[in-house]
């Protein structure tokens, strides 16, 4: 049995993991590439296998960096099931169509742009060729694990790769989407729909054969999944695989705490945040509250730049709360983005995954997920006419690294402007124009030129949907209790470098072999 990690090896995003028996081959997780334009290229290199002899694919939640390759895979051949819960396949289909039409604009963008400058476009491609050839090459660098899966000290091969994912990290405080042609087109991702098959939490299914699959409730966002894999093969003991998935928090608002799991031969966690702490929920919305309020004082406005599911609904949750209990002004909030507007929709609809607070304020008040003076932008015409209303106001617009979306055009017009604040509630991949402003970047390059920074910069680190490193180590501490299998390896995954370099000597405190995976590395499973 071999286990393939395809994507979200040394990288935050392109969660992909291949499970290959001597009689089945599944795909867990099918996602894209995101963050800096030196990362969205891999999206480009060829599959690693052909899609054709799949028996099914598996989705933890409907992220783009988890499920967002999936028009790929079945355009080139996949016609299996692919297995998701009901709400992830809601909220999938919302973000895939999406997708897909985005691809065809920024295409469209980049021969007009081209059209109207022949005399860059050349040099425009030769440093393209020359990042996806990087690429590549770093596809190719993966190789076997060794045998004694240990974090020691890296081969001259090993140090080269690792070079190579240095290189693809690095990127200037700079915005320059720049794609020659659409990696898939809308009606492609519309053919993925007819593929998936719902299920439910907590119910065993049999996704290929001698692979029976769990979906456990991850309490990342609406249908997120902890994926519990049993392989039974003749004449070998089962073993039993556990994928986290992107790991929730316990208290995160709307939606349940993550379940606990106490057996697994292989853990594949999540590292997103490890080396790092999540500032406590209270002090969280006091720091929104106060952010708020210093808006309203200085007649400015708050720009949210959020991931459409998710933080959005929480933002707007906890918003609502704040304006509820008196404790900040209740200033227009314009949600600049169709797509969370329709993902709330899709949460209104599944209370069953509500947690008890939810339930109740559903109960009470009839509208848990809506502020009393919100105004949906669901046309481009309308977004753009937002700075032409009366300050002070908010914005939440998409997305959540600045990496794309209508939340740009803000930024465009509020970047140099001293009343204004923008306010990260999320994780910032490196490399990305969100993150550089989140470390104190004074200038950043838009559409080519150089803007100061003058207007401020907040973060509130305590609205992230993902375990910090505590949670993540409170999560694998359960392994092996209560008469639970103790696993046999855990492998950090879909982290940073440094973030797992931080986690990694503290999951081998708990007593289990921990391993890095490098992207395309091929690990046998004994």
């Amino acid at each position: 049995m071999d286990l393939h990690f395809l994507g979200g090896a040394t990288t935050v995003t392109g969660s992909q993991f291949l499970l290959e028996t001597a009689s089945a081959r599944i795909l867990i997780d099918c996602g894209l590439f995101q963050g800096s334009p030196s990362e969205a290229v891999r999206n480009r290199i060829p599959l690693a296998y052909d899609p054709a002899t799949l028996d099914a694919i598996l989705i933890t939640h409907a992220h783009l960096d988890h499920c967002g390759l999936l028009p790929v895979v079945v355009r080139d051949g996949f016609r299996g099931p692919i297995h998701a819960t009901h709400g992830t396949i809601e909220l999938a289909e919302l973000v895939l169509l999406d997708s897909g039409r985005l691809q065809q604009e920024f295409a469209k963008r980049e021969a007009k742009w081209e059209r109207r400058h022949p005399d860059l476009a050349g040099e425009d491609d030769r440093r393209e060729r020359e990042v996806y050839d990087e690429a590549f090459r770093l596809s190719t660098a993966g190789g076997v694990a060794p045998e004694a899966a240990t974090l020691a000290a890296p081969t001259v091969s090993e140090e080269v790769a690792l070079d190579m994912e240095a290189d693809l990290r690095s990127q200037p405080p700079e915005l320059d989407v720049d794609l020659d042609e659409a990696l898939y087109t809308e009606r492609e991702a519309r053919q993925v729909l007819e593929r998936f098959r719902p299920l439910r939490y907590d119910e065993p299914v049999e996704v290929a054969e001698g692979i029976r699959a769990t979906f456990v409730d991850a309490g990342h966002i609406l249908g997120s999944a902890i994926i519990r894999l049993e392989v039974t093969e003749p004449g070998k003991p089962d073993r039993l695989l556990v994928f986290s998935g992107d790991l929730g928090r316990p208290g995160t608002p709307i939606i349940r705490d993550p379940t606990v799991v106490t057996d697994a031969d292989y853990v594949i966690v999540e590292s997103t945040y490890g080396g790092r702490e999540h500032e406590p929920q209270a002090e969280a919305i006091r720091i929104l509250a106060e952010t708020v309020q210093l808006v309203a004082e200085a007649n400015g406005v708050l720009l949210v730049p959020s991931f459409a599911i998710g933080r959005t609904q929480e933002v707007v949750w906890e918003l609502d709360r704040l304006v509820e209990r008196g404790e900040i002004p209740l200033l227009p909030l314009y949600l600049d983005s169709p797509m969370a507007s329709a993902a709330t929709g899709i949460y209104r609809r599944h209370a069953e995954y509500f947690d008890e607070d939810a339930r109740r304020v559903l109960g009470t008040e009839g509208t848990p997920l809506d502020y009393p003076k919100q105004f949906v932008t669901n046309n481009f015409r309308d977004s753009e006419a937002i700075p032409r209303a009366a300050r002070p106001y908010l914005i939440v617009a998409s997305n959540g690294m600045l990496t794309g979306g209508r939340v740009l055009g803000h930024l465009r017009r509020l970047i140099d402007d001293p009343t204004a604040t923008i306010l990260f509630v999320g994780y910032q991949g490196e490399g990305t124009l969100g993150a550089h402003l989140q470390a104190g970047a004074t200038t950043v390059r838009l559409d080519g030129q150089d803007r100061t920074v003058r207007c401020k910069v907040r973060s509130i680190s305590g609205f992230s949907a993902h375990a910090d490193e505590s949670e993540l180590l409170a999560w694998l501490r359960a392994f092996g209790t209560n008469g639970g299998r103790r696993p046999r390896r855990v492998f950090l995954v879909h982290g940073d470098p440094e973030a797992q370099q931080a986690l990694e000597p503290k999951v081998t405190a708990l007593g289990f072999r921990a391993y890095v995976p490098r992207w395309r590395e091929r690990v046998p499973l004994d």
